[in-house]
């Protein structure tokens, strides 16, 4: 808010042009882009609040430090204690960085559905990760909750933020997501709309955008397997309505205390599959590289669009970095595997392009036996196309140079062109890979296909048998 008449985007603005203390002071003011193609034909200005900028890429950064700080003023986290937190990896890396910087130790416990990158990161940052079961209820001692707060038992000086029930999260966005917000739409926004799983971010900046106005309509974004919309319109607790899902970061089979519900004028539910297409969407179209609840929170918009009008100004939160799901939304085959992406069938240029085919080491015809067994040792391989100058004229495998020279202990110094078969098949680089089997047969261990450079490169058994289960 205006202080001594300087914005606070500004303040925030003058204070990164110094050099901050630690990287703790790098959190918040994150930059408000419009998207363009990827809303295309809505009639409203949609902004994103993409808070990959924060220093561990996640909006979590604000309330890891929140919980933190207050922790500390109030006795509960002491010198050299560990913090223990269930986390599904972006809450967890806040509370790292947050950790590392003020000397604290961190055991987090995170469920089988996140991405190995997302735990992968955790530890990278010194943290221990437990990784436990999602298909259980959350009362169940084998739940990240309840191993959680066993834990905290066990471990002296130990002390669990409980991201879910603890109001310091949603005051973290009261105090900043909620003020920048304003600031950056000059208090023009109409709609907030937010993936919904701690509650935190969602209830903190819709209760400051409301006491600024009241007539900022919040929308909440959950998943299919989720409870929140159903108590949201009924005010019942459905178990019914739980079962297991692949979205990541929002949903939720139990009612955090941080999700204020009379600051949420509607909840929009969205499937497993438009959140992951979306997801990559706004990567292709806008060159945000987001992740996973952005992609829900796109569908979700897109969802309601006719409750939308000439004039409004929606800001959607971006929660964290897309480079935590390159396994998950960012792979084709991943994404094949449970039928969100048509299964087109891959050709020979597709794994050229994507460099799964070696380049074809080859051999001329005068080279000597000895030459070539010294290269298939040196390079791991074990056939080779034979050329006269660029026409290849012969190929050779392990097995028929083992067996001539078994046969013929002295002949070392033969020439390849005395030893060799006939050549490798050529195929097209548009062949399917389901077709290209039937190049291969008993006397055929290899294929070759060239490049767009005309350099060969060749595909084994090996390689066609990975593609297809792959």
């Amino acid at each position: 808010m205006p202080v001594d008449g300087i914005s606070y985007l500004w303040q925030q603005h003058l204070r990164k042009l110094m050099w901050c203390k630690t990287i703790l002071e790098t959190i918040g003011n994150t930059p408000m882009v419009q998207l363009n193609k990827v809303v295309a034909g809505l009639p409203a200005t949609v902004l994103a609040k993409v808070e990959t900028f924060n220093p561990g890429n996640s909006i979590k950064d604000r309330m890891a430090l929140k919980m933190i700080e207050d922790a500390e003023a109030n006795g509960l986290l002491k010198p050299g204690g560990t913090i223990i937190e269930g986390t599904s990896g972006n809450t967890g890396m806040g509370l790292a960085i947050a950790a590392i910087i003020k000397g604290y130790k961190c055991i987090f416990t995170t469920t089988d559905k996140q991405s190995q990158e997302k735990i992968d990161a955790l530890r990278a940052l010194g943290a221990e990760v437990i990784v436990c079961p999602t298909n259980v209820e959350p009362e169940d001692p084998r739940s990240y909750y309840s191993v959680s707060s066993r834990l905290v038992a066990e471990v002296p000086n130990a002390y669990k933020p409980n991201q879910y029930d603890n109001l310091s999260n949603s005051q973290a966005h009261y105090e900043s997501t909620g003020p920048e917000i304003w600031e950056q739409t000059e208090g023009k926004i109409t709609h907030l709309v937010v993936g919904v799983g701690t509650g935190g971010t969602i209830s903190g900046t819709a209760r400051y955008l409301k006491e600024k106005n009241p007539n900022v309509q919040i929308w909440g974004i959950d998943t299919y397997g989720s409870v929140f919309k159903k108590y949201h319109e009924t005010g019942e607790f459905d178990k019914k309505e739980i079962y297991p899902y692949i979205t990541e970061g929002i949903g939720e089979d139990f009612l955090p205390e941080n999700v204020d519900f009379s600051l949420i004028d509607r909840f929009e539910k969205v499937s497993d599959k438009d959140a992951a297409i979306y997801t990559r969407e706004i990567a292709r179209n806008e060159g945000i590289f987001a992740g996973n609840s952005a992609g829900a929170a796109v569908a979700g918009l897109l969802q309601l669009k006719h409750l939308l009008k000439e004039g409004d100004v929606v800001v959607v939160i971006f929660h964290d970095h897309g480079i935590r799901y390159l396994g998950k939304m960012f792979n084709d085959n991943w994404m094949r595997d449970r039928g969100f992406l048509d299964r087109k069938q891959l050709t020979v240029k597709d794994l050229l392009v994507s460099g799964v085919l070696a380049k074809a080491i080859s051999i001329p015809k005068d080279q000597k036996a000895s030459e070539v067994v010294q290269l298939m040792q040196t390079q791991g391989i074990s056939q080779v196309p034979v050329v006269e100058g660029t026409e290849v004229v012969g190929a050779l495998t392990d097995s028929r140079l083992f067996g001539f020279l078994v046969q013929n202990p002295e002949g070392k110094n033969t020439p390849i062109a005395d030893i060799m078969e006939k050549p490798f098949p050529v195929i097209s680089a548009d062949c399917e890979l389901n077709q290209v089997g039937k190049e291969f047969s008993k006397e055929t261990h290899a294929v070759l296909v060239k490049d767009g450079m005309g350099e060969y490169h060749i595909m084994t058994r090996t390689d066609v048998l990975t593609q297809l289960i792959g």
